[in-house]
């Protein structure tokens, strides 16, 4: 008859065998299979801990790529919490260089560069920033076209006799004098969408009427100005142009 120390050992060795396929299949340790879920095809496995892979290249440490026409490249999934690094909660994707380089560069030959979509409705940011510094090529000067300097009231203030006092947004020599009471005023841009304000100035009373029309290029829109008496007779009076986009 066997031992009791005999049979404590091939009972110990039994279980080893046993359990060893099932610590192999949980991951840790274990190689990659190619096409296939790993650490394994069961979905209520997972690795518990980093998997690392450090390199010391010249190039890159890792490489994914797809030469199918409609497949991309990578995906990277997580159900991290709000807050980012900074509330513990680590993203789905941190770029960290540790040096004073680039963290990130994005390169395509299509005509859109990317797409960000965001939970939340068109209140929420699509991102945040500690930089104030200019981003170079971004047009975040620009709204509805316009820029930021067009975004201020465009004005003109004209003499009697035709001449420009004080103008902003007008084109070089936008103010001429068609006849009595009769001006046009070329302002920069299309603003026959604008609200478009005029006053006669000077102390004599009169009246002033204005009418905008944009160029067939739209880059410029000339205002037909014609100002009267106060009795409603063409008569040449100084006036004021104002025109908010």
């Amino acid at each position: 008859m066997p031992s009791k120390r005999k049979l404590s050992l091939a009972g110990g060795l039994a279980v080893a065998v046993v359990a060893a396929p099932f610590a192999a299949a949980a991951g840790e340790g274990g190689p990659l299979d190619g096409g296939v879920r790993n650490p394994s095809a069961n979905q209520t496995q997972a690795y518990t801990s980093e998997t690392e892979i450090i390199a010391n290249s010249t190039t890159y440490g890792t490489r994914q790529s797809n030469k199918s026409g409609n497949g991309g490249g990578a995906i990277y999934g997580c159900r991290s919490g709000a807050g980012g690094t900074a509330a513990n909660n680590e993203p789905c994707i941190r770029s960290n260089n540790l040096a004073a380089g680039r963290a990130f560069e994005f390169a395509t030959k299509g005509a859109e560069g990317g797409r960000i979509d965001v939970g939340g409705g068109q209140n929420v940011r699509p991102f945040t920033t500690n930089a104030n510094g200019v981003a170079t090529g971004l047009n975040a000067d620009r709204v509805d076209g316009l820029e930021g300097a067009q975004l201020r009231a465009r004005v003109a203030q004209v003499g009697a006799d035709g001449r420009a006092a004080t103008t902003r947004g007008v084109v070089a020599n936008g103010v001429t004098r068609q006849g009595v009471g009769d001006y046009n005023v070329v302002f920069e841009g299309d603003l026959t969408s604008c609200g478009i304000t005029s006053a006669v100035i000077g102390t004599e009373g009169g009246q002033v009427s204005v009418v905008p029309a944009a160029a067939a290029d739209r880059k410029t829109t000339v205002v037909d100005v014609r100002t009267f008496s106060a009795t409603g007779t063409a008569a040449d009076r100084g006036f004021h142009l104002a025109a908010s986009c």
